[in-house]
């Protein structure tokens, strides 16, 4: 059974390969255009800044270069039930030098396009375990561990830090972390690289 995490909250992780599962749906839109929402993730040091520009990991660069960390592909839509991205972790081929590992979700083209996530409803992030008998990125879950859901109390923010894994005293946690802010991926690229 999943842990249903609260903002802040933090669980164990204790499974060396997980996926990251991200979720959402776009509500009708003013603006008449669709929604693309796009997941990113920065492999940090202990400095708070990725390892190198081959540690930011997104639809332009799938796979870190230690093949710990794998984006399975954009997603334009967000259409359908279940997972609109995911992200294949894998902490047993991790770099020795990362310490964190932090799962952002912003709008693309958000300004132009005049979007926000006041805007996105059912937005969640899990994680879980694959059932390895199936094809990436076509993946089944085999359980569920943790299940973070992200409150609709972003009303002009248009870039959120779902969460973050951690390690600490050799173990890796994950934290639901949940804070937005206004700009787009630049504002992360700014605040890691």
């Amino acid at each position: 059974m999943a842990i249903n995490l609260e903002k802040g909250g933090r669980a164990n992780l204790t499974l060396p390969k997980f996926v990251i599962g991200l979720g959402w749906d776009a509500n009708s839109s003013s603006t008449g255009q669709g929604f693309d929402l796009d997941a990113s993730v920065f492999i940090l040091g202990e400095n708070k800044k990725c390892l190198s520009d081959e540690y930011f990991v997104f639809y332009n660069n799938l796979k870190s270069p230690d093949g710990a960390v794998e984006h399975t592909g954009d997603n334009l839509t967000g259409d359908g039930d279940g997972d609109d991205e995911s992200i294949i972790v894998d902490l047993s081929k991790i770099n020795p030098n990362a310490t964190e590992i932090i799962v952002v979700v912003t709008i693309h083209k958000a300004d132009e396009r005049r979007q926000n996530f006041g805007q996105v409803r059912n937005s969640f992030a899990r994680i879980y375990e694959p059932d390895q008998t199936t094809d990436i990125p076509n993946m089944k879950c085999k359980e569920e561990l943790l299940k973070y859901e992200l409150e609709e109390d972003f009303s002009v923010e248009t870039a959120v830090e779902f969460g973050r894994i951690y390690k600490r005293n050799g173990e890796w946690k994950f934290e639901a972390v949940g804070v937005g802010q206004k700009g787009g991926l630049e504002v992360y690229l700014n605040k890691y690289n």
